[in-house]
Parts: structure tokens; C-alpha cells; sequence
């Protein structure tokens, strides 16, 4: 009996989104190298941090050696996603009120991930496990919970009536938060300013229990010899804080120069190139926004903004390690 025959296989060719997906897995060796050369390094501190500071090492110095600092940044981004999703569950238009217990709740989801945020670096140096890959994974946790930290904050000042402001805040928070990366990127130097994350955060805590305590409607309160709500006080304190740290950083960038050759980046590379990828989530965010005939935004403000802020914090990423 003849043996049966089969038909031949003929090997599928890699096309683009095989090459992209190769791509997006797998460092180059150049990545690594830089990745495992890679030194901590920033300068300046922000109003409120050095008090901060006394508390931060006071729990650093509670916790036990055997807890490795990439489990404590991970339980602090837990923590606070969750508190985030629980009030999205309540408001996922960012109009409902939820119960006061969510609003207390997520301030102080907020208030471990700043702390636990904060001594995670501690505890690698006090331990000696202090690596980039470390520093890495710290950095892509503080960029997914920018996202969450914001979308909690547009639910209890309930935005979703003023759709431009809440959808504005959110891409303003992600171009800051990669902004900085970005200046890092072409200086090798972390900065920080005198109004920075700390501060937001602890604005962002005061609005949570305001909150908890009073109601959102604490914030539609209108100022009656300003005319203005409540609400847009933190927001304009937050842009007054973002505006200064974006211009920092624009000087570096700009001005400065990089500290590679012939003023390049860490890398080596343009340090131009950077803003084609934050530009590309924006401005696709604002087009959806505008262009969605099924209104996806609007009807949907947490999912939109939890996805968006996921690709923000993916090209975030791709530039840390670039």
C-alpha cells in the first residue's frame, strides 16, 4: 500500500504586524546593553517632599528584608486600581455620585501607592537588590496608574457634563508623565520641580475626601464672585503645575541639548523623534472623540480613557527602554 501523501507546507512568509509583535517582545541587544549600563541619577526636589521624605524613610525602616521592593510597587499599583475601578463602577460616565466609602477609599488607595511608591527604591538599596530592571518596573507601573490616578480624579469632580475638560486632563497628565521620561531620555537626568507628582498626588487625596465627606456636589459649587465651580480650582492649580513642568522640561529638551554625540541622546538617537508618539495617542484620542458617530466617548468616558491610558503608558515604556 502506497504511503498516504500530505500537502506540503510551505512556510508563511512574516509580514508586518508579525514583524511588530516580534518587534514589541523582545529587546534588541543594544536595549539591553544600555538597559543593564543604565545609573540612576536625579537632581531637585519638590516643596513638600522633604517632610515626605522623614515618613518615607520612618515605614521604609518597618518593612521586613525578605520583601522584595518589585512586589511592594506592584501591591501599591493594585491597590490603587482597583480603588479606580471600583468608583468607574459606580460612575462610568463620570456623572453618578458614588458612596461616600468609594470616595475614602480611594484616597487612600492613593495615599499607599505614593507611599509604597516611594520606598520601593529604599528597600532595594537597603536590601542591596537595587538593578535597572527594578527602576524599569517602577517606571511602568507609575505610568499605568498616571492614567488611574487621573480617571479617579475626573470621577469625583464628575467631568463627564464637561467632556472637553475631562478628556484635556487625561491626555495633559499622560504628555506630562512622558514628557519627563522624555527629558530624562535626552539629559540622563531625572528632574524634578518644585510643584511635581507629590504634590498632585496629595491634591488629588484632598479632592477624594472633600468628597467622601461632603458629596461630588462639594465640587459644582459655584464661587459666587468668580462664577466658576468648585472644581476648576484643582484643575487650574494642576495645569499652573503641569505648564511649569512641561516648560522645564521643553528647555532641556530644546535648548539643552543631549548627552550623547553631537548633542543626541542617551541612546544616540534624534531627540526630536520622541514626540511622534506621544503626538500619535493624542491625537488619535481627540479624533475618536470628535469623529465617533456612536458618540464612544461620551458614552463611554472610563473605557475610553482606561484604554488610552494604557497606550499612553505603552509608549512611555517603549521610550524608557529605547
Amino acid at each position: 500500500m502506497a504511503a498516504p501523501s500530505f500537502p506540503s507546507v510551505v512556510p508563511r512568509k512574516d509580514g508586518f504586524y508579525d514583524k511588530y509583535i516580534r518587534n514589541q517582545q523582545i529587546l534588541s541587544q543594544a536595549q539591553l546593553k544600555r538597559l543593564m549600563e543604565h545609573k540612576y541619577s536625579a537632581e531637585g526636589q519638590s516643596i513638600i517632599e522633604p517632610p515626605m521624605q522623614v515618613f518615607w524613610k520612618w515605614i521604609v525602616e518597618q518593612l521586613p528584608l525578605w520583601w522584595a521592593p518589585n512586589a511592594i510597587t506592584i501591591v501599591g499599583l493594585i491597590i490603587n486600581v482597583v480603588t479606580t475601578l471600583i468608583l468607574a463602577f459606580y460612575s462610568p460616565d463620570c456623572k453618578q455620585e458614588a458612596p461616600r466609602w468609594a470616595y475614602f477609599l480611594s484616597g487612600l488607595g492613593l495615599f499607599i501607592y505614593q507611599t509604597l511608591d516611594a520606598i520601593d527604591g529604599k528597600q532595594a538599596r537597603r536590601t542591596k537588590s537595587s538593578t535597572p530592571l527594578g527602576e524599569l518596573f517602577d517606571h511602568g507601573c507609575d505610568s499605568i496608574s498616571t492614567g488611574t490616578v487621573m480617571l479617579g480624579a475626573s470621577i469625583t469632580l464628575q467631568l463627564g457634563y464637561t467632556p472637553g475638560w475631562v478628556l484635556f486632563e487625561n491626555l495633559a497628565a499622560y504628555a506630562l508623565f512622558y514628557c519627563a521620561h522624555w527629558q530624562t531620555y535626552v539629559c540622563g537626568t531625572l528632574k524634578f520641580g518644585k510643584i511635581d507628582v507629590t504634590e498632585g498626588q496629595l491634591m488629588i487625596i484632598l479632592v477624594y475626601v472633600l468628597a467622601g465627606l461632603f458629596g461630588p456636589q462639594f465640587w459644582s459649587y459655584e464661587i459666587p464672585v468668580l462664577h466658576t465651580q468648585l472644581k476648576m480650582i484643582p484643575i487650574y492649580f494642576s495645569l499652573l503645575g503641569a505648564g511649569m513642568q512641561l516648560i522645564s522640561a521643553f528647555k532641556v529638551i530644546l535648548l539643552q541639548g543631549g548627552v550623547g554625540k553631537n548633542g543626541s541622546t542617551v541612546a544616540g538617537t534624534s531627540t526630536i523623534f520622541p514626540v511622534v508618539p506621544i503626538t500619535a495617542v493624542i491625537l488619535l484620542a481627540c479624533m475618536i472623540q470628535q469623529k465617533s458617530p456612536s458618540h464612544l466617548f461620551e458614552n463611554n468616558p472610563c473605557l475610553y480613557l482606561l484604554a488610552f491610558g494604557l497606550l499612553a503608558a505603552k509608549v512611555t515604556n517603549r521610550l524608557v527602554v529605547s
